[in-house]
């Protein structure tokens, strides 16, 4: 590009696109990571994309399948999308948090049954998708995902793909980090409630510096999706995880100063991780040592440093210190270490889960004596990730980079023994955030593929005006060199995913008659005295209007019925094709409605007829060549 061809912002102030990029996130961090971080970070290996034929092995041919599913989190726009990995294909949406035009989410009786009292949410924020698991396994039964916007957790049947339980938390406010009980199998989940609140909190103080001001560590029971039990946490949680023995759970805090500020939050040098000892939990709660806050039922354990009383620390937890506001939490495949994330340090901090029996016994002089590595990586680094070959590999937001190293020379190097425990930085397109390898978050870590999710992509694909999308990189780490094969596009922050073997996901074909997502449904028509397979009924109840019909492609059962103007009228469609991927839809022209009906399953909706005549319904999915015949009419009269 010639100079008077560049784009205004291809130069800024003689610096490149990367070192502005770094430039610009040093100053909205303010004092990062200090002088002496800044002379220590390691200089890069330039990024090589990978060959054509290494680029083949990410390729899959039309009528191949992909390797392993992928679930992104739709960041805010509050949905769960399906990726093919290692093609980055995108399969499928499932509609949580928002409402969806083409499923009807939000729409439909049946999604607002799900949604219960949050239907009044037309948004979501999606952060942390997770798979249940069965000994240290994906079991690939559900996925669960939060919503920071409005403090809720939901619960994905990976069956059908669809949502079937959500929960808001009480007590708290902005649900962010969450991971599932790995071994013996996902009996809770665990989630962070980031924000510091007065208890209560009605107005009627605003004080964030008292001892009745706190957030809360939470866990839900993964089959009810009731909360179990919530802990009183020192500062604010950010990111989480589970060992695997079942025993402890850990979180990241920062905003040990219980500041309001940024300047406030960042002032002390070091914040800490908090583990949590489960069975010690559920045994406070067995000898009723717990409170319950405001109109919640849910047990609530005291787990600060000090409780207030004789001074001593909380049995249920221990606090240890690590440098300045952490932030991803992560687990080594090998059920070895926690791994906190430095963020505004350029280190991260391996903690000996084999030690923290000990800790909580109060067989060790200091928290910090289950440290037993501190690997300085780079400036910013977010999360880290594992290829089950005993290496790490962590996203240095700041340096826009992804760096492996080794897990064992990280802690032979804190012993004092000189040693590179750097194997390689690979440059990454911009600002990483999460970071995913297959089968990372289980025992079966395999180091085929990591998935960057990367926060800006500037250059990397054509402009879509002042928004951009964001950059999701495929690289190959099978072997000893890290290379980049794809550059993926993304839409409204995905924040994290999550990789499975296909062979882990079992998904059905049509949907089961007896499935309790539409079971509700079902009793309402059999309270009417329909045969959902086969009536094409009006039943009429003052101004309430219930219309039943079959449909198989290309015709609805019914192609015509009355209402009167003001009637509230709930349409219920069963699809009577059996052959998968005879999708239909139902759409009522003007009206606001539009929903799915997959082969055998069923759906309604409830909408008010207030505009007189005519008003023409139609079949929104391509089911059938005379798709657009598949259609009928609602007639309305005059009130």
């Amino acid at each position: 590009m010639s100079d008077d061809t560049k784009s205004p912002h291809e130069e800024t102030h003689g610096l490149n696109r990367r070192g502005f990029l770094g430039a610009s996130a040093l100053t909205g961090a303010a004092a990062l990571v200090g002088a002496s971080a800044l002379g220590s970070a390691v200089v890069g290996r330039e990024a090589r994309a990978a060959g054509k034929g290494e680029r083949s092995k990410a390729e899959v041919a039309p009528g191949e399948l992909d390797e392993y599913y992928g679930f992104w989190s739709g960041g805010h726009s509050g949905e769960v999308r399906v990726l093919g990995v290692p093609s980055m294909r995108e399969l499928m949406r499932i509609p949580v948090f928002n409402v969806d035009s083409a499923t009807g989410w939000g729409l439909t009786n049946e999604s607002k049954r799900v949604l219960g009292d949050s239907a009044r949410f037309l948004n979501g924020d999606c952060h942390h998708p997770h798979i249940s698991m069965t000994d240290g396994k994906y079991d690939g039964k559900y996925l669960f995902i939060n919503d920071k916007a409005n403090s809720r957790v939901a619960r994905i049947r990976l069956d059908v793909m669809k949502c079937d339980r959500i929960v808001t938390i009480p007590n708290v406010q902005a649900i962010h980090g969450l991971r599932l009980q790995k071994v013996p199998h996902t009996r809770y989940v665990f989630c962070n409630a980031e924000f510091i609140i007065p208890h209560p909190n009605d107005g009627s103080t605003f004080d964030l510096s008292g001892d009745n001001a706190f957030t809360l560590y939470n866990a839900i029971d993964a089959e009810t999706m009731e909360v179990a039990w919530q802990v009183i946490v020192d500062g604010n949680l950010d990111n989480t995880d589970m060992d695997y023995s079942g025993r402890f759970a850990a979180s990241t805090c920062y905003n040990s100063e219980k500041a309001v500020d940024l300047g406030g939050m960042m002032r002390n040098e070091r914040d800490w991780v908090v583990v949590f000892d489960i069975p010690r939990i559920e045994a406070e709660i067995k000898a009723k040592r717990f409170v319950t806050l405001g109109d919640s039922k849910v047990p609530v354990v005291d787990g600060r440093r000090k409780d207030g009383k004789d001074g001593k620390d909380s049995p249920v937890t221990r606090y240890i210190p690590v440098p300045k506001n952490p932030h991803g939490l992560n687990t080594s495949p090998d059920g070895k270490y926690f791994i906190a994330n430095g963020k505004l340090s350029p280190t991260c901090t391996m903690i000996a889960i084999e030690r923290l029996g000990d800790l909580f016994a109060g067989k060790l002089a200091d928290p910090r004596d289950v440290v037993v590595g501190e690997p300085e990586l780079g400036l910013g680094p977010l999360h880290t990730t594992f290829d089950g070959r005993g290496n790490a590999y962590t996203t240095l937001f700041i340096d826009s980079q992804l760096v492996k190293w080794n897990l064992a020379d990280a802690v032979r190097a804190y012993k004092g023994e000189k040693v590179d425990y750097i194997r390689q930085k690979l440059d990454v397109q911009y600002q990483p955030g999460h970071n995913h390898a297959t089968l990372c978050e289980t025992s079966e870590a395999d180091g085929k593929w990591i998935v960057v999710l990367s926060k800006f992509s500037k250059d990397r694909f054509l402009p879509t005006g002042p928004l951009h999308p964001e950059n999701d990189q495929l690289i190959d780490i099978s072997g000893e060199e890290m290379k980049l094969v794809h550059d993926g596009p993304t839409f409204a922050e995905p924040h994290d995913c999550i990789l499975a073997r296909r062979d882990q996901i079992k998904t059905r074909k049509i949907w089961d008659r007896k499935d309790p997502f539409f079971a509700e449904t079902v009793k309402r028509a059999e309270k009417d005295g329909i045969d959902l397979m086969k009536d094409n009924k009006v039943i009429r109840e003052g101004n309430k209007v219930r219309v039943y019909m079959v449909s198989m492609a290309p015709s609805f059962g019914l192609t015509e019925f009355k209402v009167k103007q003001g009637d509230e009228v709930t349409v219920t469609i069963t699809n009577l094709d059996e052959i998968e991927d005879v999708t239909h839809g139902f759409v009522m022209v003007n009206h606001g409605v539009c929903m799915e009906i997959s082969p055998q399953q069923t759906s309604s909706i409830t909408f008010v007829a207030d505009k007189p005549g005519v008003h023409w319904y139609y079949c929104s999915w391509f089911c059938h060549a005379l798709h657009m015949e598949m259609c009928g009419r609602m007639l309305v009269e005059k009130a």
